[in-house]
């Protein structure tokens, strides 16, 4: 019988010429996916000494896979208590996406050490294992690579899957390969999930001894400083205005929150739209120019007229200053069927969250904000204006949702404790404090 992984890999080098044509594309948009392409094939830059740790006589190195935005700021809590356990370990930070790298740079400067993790070729792992010789792996969410899984149990650098989603099309998808994707989940040194549907999910697919972890996401404290400019923000806004943010939007969605507004007509509205991807500001501004709708960028950094009606959020790494400035939140990709975005940084900073009805991705945590009062879920985008409506004239209606935002999101943290605690107890990675 063919060796499962063989197959994939014969795949994966009849793609390889789409594998180019799509960086081209998506470099259209945001020309930074032609950058360090090298490293996506694992050659790295042999004269730059900070990627040489993994060499002898460097520190040892604990490495993290985080995609993009969400995955990387999802690893903040963790990285402050593995700095704190292991303080003699570098840490090596990958990713998939230019934003996700951009963040990385954003949250942690040159403290850690980033690149590209190189696509699943056996040759690539295997020269990015060779060139950083990890101690530890962690790969966050939902990322399972089976050459690199493999790669990893033949270095013998035990690999992780912490704070692990797996959605019912996601397993799906996943289970059309059974055989393959259970030996790589056998292959890894534990799974750890957000949540009992996903460790059931993971479990069914063949991961053993899946545990539940909870959400490291709950476990974010909003930063001073984002706290500090969400003031300054709402000062520039206008005190009195009432002012609703549309978080991570998405294509299309835009449009269909627009006209809401414009139907709805709500006494001093301040819509503030903050694009998922950066690529798609300009594009939203047209938008919003042809609507007719007055608006400002955010770039532009100064106090909001009366007249103005729409402030474009056309800035990166202030999600949680955005929030702080806001009454109330709607969060982008639940309108149409993107799956949704994260819920918890809003709640975080009190502000009461809308969601629409297109939550498979963040559907505990959706669930969760809503029996706790801290959001509500909305059928379409007449429906957002209709309860933004609601709330923002009842300012006692408001002010109780933010109570519940502060207590959902203190209720379910502790999911930084497990993973750590999880990773103590890895043979070889000794705790240094």
């Amino acid at each position: 019988m063919l060796n499962p992984r063989l197959l994939y890999t014969f795949v994966l080098w009849l793609l390889l010429p789409y594998v180019f044509l799509r960086l081209i594309w998506r470099a259209r948009r945001q020309p930074e996916y032609l950058r360090h392409i090298g490293e996506r094939f694992g050659f790295y830059s042999a004269h730059n000494e900070e990627l040489l740790s993994g060499q002898p006589g460097g520190k040892p190195l604990i490495w993290l896979h985080a995609v993009s935005v969400g995955e990387t700021r999802a690893t903040q809590s963790l990285i402050a208590r593995l700095r704190a356990a292991y303080p003699g370990h570098q840490i090596l930070l990958t990713h998939t996406t230019p934003t996700g790298r951009a963040a990385s740079e954003q949250l942690y400067g040159g403290s850690v050490l980033r690149v590209y993790l190189p696509y699943d070729y056996p040759f690539a792992v295997k020269r990015f294992l060779r060139q950083f010789r990890p101690q530890l792996g962690i790969l966050m969410e939902t990322e399972i690579w089976f050459n690199l899984i493999h790669a990893c149990r033949e270095t013998g650098a035990p690999l992780l899957l912490l704070n692990a989603r797996m959605s019912e099309k996601s397993a799906l998808g996943y289970a059309r390969f059974a055989h393959l994707t259970r030996n790589a989940l056998n292959k890894l040194a534990a799974v750890a999930a957000q949540t009992a549907d996903d460790a059931a999910r993971l479990s069914d697919l063949g991961a053993p001894n899946v545990t539940v972890m909870g959400n490291l996401k709950f476990d974010i404290e909003p930063p001073a400083d984002m706290l500090e400019l969400g003031k300054r923000l709402r000062e520039q806004f206008g005190a009195v205005r009432k002012v609703l943010i549309a978080a991570s939007t998405r294509e299309g969605e835009e449009a269909l929150l627009l006209d809401a507004v414009k139907e709805a007509r709500i006494a001093d509205l301040l819509l503030v739209i903050v694009p998922r991807h950066p690529q798609r500001f300009t594009e939203v501004a047209h938008l919003i120019e042809q609507r007719g709708f007055p608006f400002q960028r955010r770039s532009e950094n100064r106090v909001v007229p009366a007249d103005i009606q729409v402030v474009l959020g056309d800035s990166m790494g202030e999600m949680f200053a955005y929030y702080a400035s806001a009454d109330l939140a709607f969060i982008g990709g639940s309108l149409l069927p993107y799956g949704g975005q994260n819920l918890i940084e809003s709640c975080a900073v009190g502000t009461p969250v809308l969601a629409g009805p297109h939550t498979r991705n963040f559907a505990e945590a959706t669930r969760l904000a809503v029996s706790a009062g801290a959001a509500l879920q909305v059928r379409d985008a007449a429906e957002v204006m209709v309860e933004s409506q609601r709330l923002l004239e009842d300012p006692k209606a408001l002010q109780q949702m933010r109570l519940k935002c502060a207590r959902f999101v203190e209720l379910n943290r502790g999911a930084t404790d497990k993973a750590v605690q999880i990773i103590k107890t890895l043979k070889g990675l000794r705790c240094e404090d």
